[in-house]
């Protein structure tokens, strides 16, 4: 019986254009593994989530991506919008890479290629890892609403190659031009939050930003969210939370709220930013996400 051909789906300017100078490296690579490969390039947002969707919904059931978090992001939409059933491979090669890092997937993208390869090629089992959905949209690694959504738009602002630290440097930015703290209502289970919010973040995984561990207890398959609700901060707060951020140690902090969650409603008093796996979502006042237990099958 002939092998299931593999579809790499690959976003040329993932990681600032690195994806695409390695595609014919990665090329080999699956190469080695002996199955039928096609590649098809993605062209602009939104194009990689649709052509995934068309082959899943064609019968494709190996899909792997080479990108970032929002290349991960277009595949999950894609395979969770189809008809059909497909498992999902990752090549990092984006600047975070925090679904990788949440799924123990090698940062090394020439290992994690071989490794990948070898897997299909044996067809190992597959593992099963929790999606999340806000608003009509799935998630792999986690939601944000509030500061780090607009830490995000900033970030977008800057072309300068340096890499994790684009978000570090959007934060400043974000302390110069004002923290907003909408009054929100968060409702989660029989637990409530009325009031100022800083930010209210819904992880699968532990990592955003690419440098920062704002939820480290966060397992992408123990069937929980975890919900982190921060009150209002000052500036000079903001900095001294900014070093345990990054190194996972400020759950014990008293503006912090951690909550294991399956689902989540959030009403601001205001349009917010939000994003999905880093990806900015249209400034909206409800969101309603729910946690959808083992739904994507993972090489």
């Amino acid at each position: 019986m002939p092998a299931e051909t593999v579809h790499l789906f690959l976003n040329p300017t993932a990681g600032r254009g690195r994806a695409g100078k390695r595609e014919p490296r990665i090329r080999e690579l699956l190469g080695a593994g002996n199955f039928p490969l096609e590649v098809h390039l993605s062209r602009d947002v939104g194009d990689l989530e649709e052509q995934v969707r068309k082959h899943v919904d064609n019968g494709a059931s190996r899909v792997v991506v080479a990108g970032g978090d929002g290349t991960v992001h277009e595949a999950t939409n894609g395979i969770m919008r189809a008809n059909g059933d497909a498992t999902l491979g990752v090549i990092p090669t984006g600047t975070g890479n925090d679904f990788a890092k949440a799924c123990d997937i090698s940062l090394d993208w020439e290992h994690a290629t071989t490794l990948l390869a070898d897997r299909i090629s044996k067809n190992e089992q597959t593992r099963l890892i929790d999606v999340g959905l806000m608003n009509g949209r799935y998630f792999a690694n986690g939601a944000g609403v509030g500061l780090d959504a607009r830490v995000t738009r900033i970030s977008r602002a800057y072309r300068a190659p340096i890499g994790d630290l684009v978000y570090l440097l959007a934060i400043f930015r974000a302390m110069i031009d004002g923290i907003a703290t909408p009054r929100m209502r968060i409702t989660a289970g029989d637990h409530t939050h009325d009031g100022a919010v800083t930010l209210a973040n819904i992880a699968n995984g532990p990592w955003i930003g690419g440098m920062f561990n704002v939820a480290p207890a966060a397992v992408n398959n123990d069937g929980n969210f975890d919900l982190l609700i921060v009150a209002p901060v000052t500036r000079t707060r903001i900095m001294s939370l900014l070093p345990k951020l990054i190194s996972g140690t400020h759950m014990g902090e008293k503006e912090i709220v951690h909550k294991p969650v399956t689902r989540v409603v959030i009403v601001s008093d205001e349009p917010v930013d939000s994003h999905l796996d880093g990806e900015l979502q249209e400034m909206q006042q409800r969101f309603e996400i729910e946690l959808l237990p083992g739904a994507l099958r993972l090489f």
